[in-house]
């Protein structure tokens, strides 16, 4: 699998040791561009789609922790590369991929490319799937509390789910919305074996109302009236196990 790459790093005999040695033993491996800080990185990184950035940590005006904390939503996979080892739990808090030391082994970096074209392959693999709605409905109901007694939903009805502290707002296919006090959580339970999936920690949606999905490192889903919601990317399997 092709991974399209930057190389972020100060120094250049070390960006061009790097880009020889992608060059000759990770032939999938194409760099796009090279930047010697985190200014240089960050016009990079917002003007191409990314699978791969191989980042130093120390970089004049800068370091690599504070380049992903700028770039907010990172969809692509890192690959730290520095001198010193004890950056090696940040990295990890990080998300990073993998985890090079300087001088790099040859070895080391044919893993870690290995490593990040496994990962792709597999979202790929996932994302490629023709996104089709479920044909059988779900039939099933859900009482919403009230003062006086409680309403009676058509699951089939409700949209999405959104997080409002304690409370939550349910969207309907009305262009209705009905506010509850009751957490996200207790409707993630409610309608737990319906069609029903949290794809975020703010947002519980009905997969038979999905009718887009965005690729990225979580991306995003399109709802059925238009309504874009993100995708954390630790829910992204779960929501992608639906199209199948």
């Amino acid at each position: 699998m092709k991974l399209d790459a930057i190389i972020v790093e100060d120094e250049k005999t070390s960006r061009d040791i790097l880009k020889n040695y992608l060059k000759k033993y990770c032939p999938n491996v194409t760099i796009l561009g090279e930047a010697a800080n985190v200014d240089e990185a960050l016009v990079l990184i917002r003007n191409h789609d990314l699978d791969l950035v191989f980042l130093d940590v120390e970089m004049p005006y800068g370091n690599a922790f504070d380049l992903l904390d700028k770039v907010g939503d990172v969809d692509f996979e890192t690959v730290f590369v520095t001198a010193y080892n004890h950056y090696a739990m940040d990295a990890l808090n990080a998300h990073a991929s993998y985890y090079l030391m300087k001088p790099i082994s040859i070895d080391e970096l044919i893993k870690a490319v290995d490593y990040v074209t496994e990962i792709k392959t597999k979202e790929n693999a996932l994302q490629d799937q023709v996104l089709v709605p479920k044909t059988n409905s779900v039939n099933g109901k859900i009482t919403i509390p009230q003062l006086d007694g409680f309403e009676v939903l058509n699951t089939s009805d409700i949209l999405y789910c959104k997080a409002d502290d304690n409370y939550t707002e349910i969207y309907l296919n009305n262009n209705k919305k009905k506010l509850v006090s009751k957490t996200l959580k207790y409707f993630e339970e409610a309608l737990n074996g319906s069609s029903f999936t949290r794809v975020h920690k703010s947002y519980l949606v009905n997969v038979n109302e999905v009718v887009k999905y965005v690729k990225g490192k979580g991306g995003s889903v399109v709802l059925s009236n238009g309504k874009e919601i993100m995708v954390s990317a630790s829910k992204k399997s779960d929501l992608l196990s639906y199209f199948k």
